[in-house]
């Protein structure tokens, strides 16, 4: 299959984009390289370099291309900077990205598969959750990407472009040439990772007193292959609908320091912190749809897998990217 992954130079977006790869795929990455690495694209696929900001650049990479499915993980994803700067969040993941669903549509393509999140069901009542809990996002990031979703909910009814919604829980871990390397870094794992290298003095844990067995807040880790895994199984599934990822097991924040520090073999400084404003205290997924519907079978549900995958490649590439 002829794919176009937009954002294929992030995280989740070059994992995937090697996992295609590997299955024979032909893949031409599109990508402004705002956030992501030139040197994270696989030398296997193309690569263009384009904002989704510029309709003509999305629509000449797709006529030039011709893909028969589209992936979309452009996107903005820091909360707290989308609850400071709003307008950055809804221009780029919302508005940009109708720019690739329009070409997406005036070019005949069959489907687009977009990188969701969680954070679309804000506080959630029931846990785990399912795709029917109400969607009510707390932060501007998370309404951003409901509402691109809503956006494709009415190209397909509109142009019949197929679409697919993936939902992530925490996306972790590493495949042997692709990781984690955001700047700055925001997700736990690779934070409590800094710390075993000694590249930062401590790490925070914001908030003892949750209504969680040990008091810090409980997540659900899913590892990045079986995200790819899931993208391909939805580009060449015929339905559009929006499924939940994660593998249904919660780990606190505290079990991830403990996970690290065995792991790695290494100590480090913990700090105690007050709640944030707005961490849920526990984030859990039911994938029960994804499974049904996609036959989607995710294969990493070991936290320790995960978590040394991600230092694997740490120590393989201590400068990230930049090495």
């Amino acid at each position: 299959m002829r794919i176009l992954v937009a954002g294929g130079a992030g995280y989740i977006g070059s994992c995937t984009t090697e996992y295609l790869l590997d299955r024979g795929h032909e893949i031409c990455v599109f990508d402004a390289l705002l956030n992501g690495h030139r040197q994270a694209v696989d030398e296997r696929a193309q690569f263009v370099y384009g904002n989704l900001e510029d309709y003509n650049a999305i629509d000449k990479a797709i006529k030039d291309f011709k893909p028969e499915g589209v992936i979309h993980f452009a996107a903005f994803i820091e909360v707290g900077e989308s609850m400071k700067l709003p307008g950055k969040y809804f221009r780029n993941n919302v508005a940009n990205a109708m720019n690739l669903a329009e070409a997406c549509a005036t070019n005949a393509v069959r489907k687009i598969v977009f990188s969701s999140t969680a954070a679309t069901y804000g506080m959630p009542k029931n846990i785990p959750i399912r795709e029917d809990e109400p969607t009510i996002p707390i932060n501007a990031y998370g309404e951003s990407k409901l509402m691109f979703e809503k956006v494709l909910v009415w190209y397909e009814k509109i142009h019949g472009l197929q679409y697919t919604a993936l939902r992530y829980f925490n996306a972790a871990g590493a495949t042997e040439k692709h990781g984690e390397d955001h700047n700055p870094e925001t997700h736990l794992i690779p934070l409590v990772l800094q710390a075993a290298e000694g590249k930062r003095p401590h790490i925070s844990v914001f908030g003892t007193d949750y209504d969680t067995p040990d008091g810090t807040c409980i997540r659900d880790y899913i590892h990045v292959l079986d995200l790819a895994q899931a993208h391909l199984l939805a580009l060449e599934n015929q339905t559009s609908g929006a499924y939940n990822l994660g593998t249904g097991n919660g780990h606190s924040v505290k079990s991830i320091i403990d996970t690290v520090k065995s792991v790695t073999g290494k100590d480090f400084k913990v700090e105690y912190a007050d709640r944030r404003p707005g961490d849920p205290a526990r984030l859990i997924a039911d994938s029960t749809a994804a499974k049904k519907v996609l036959g989607w079978k995710p294969m990493y549900d070991d936290i320790n897998a995960i978590v040394e995958s991600a230092w694997k490649w740490r120590l393989k590439f201590p400068n990230g990217y930049q090495n």
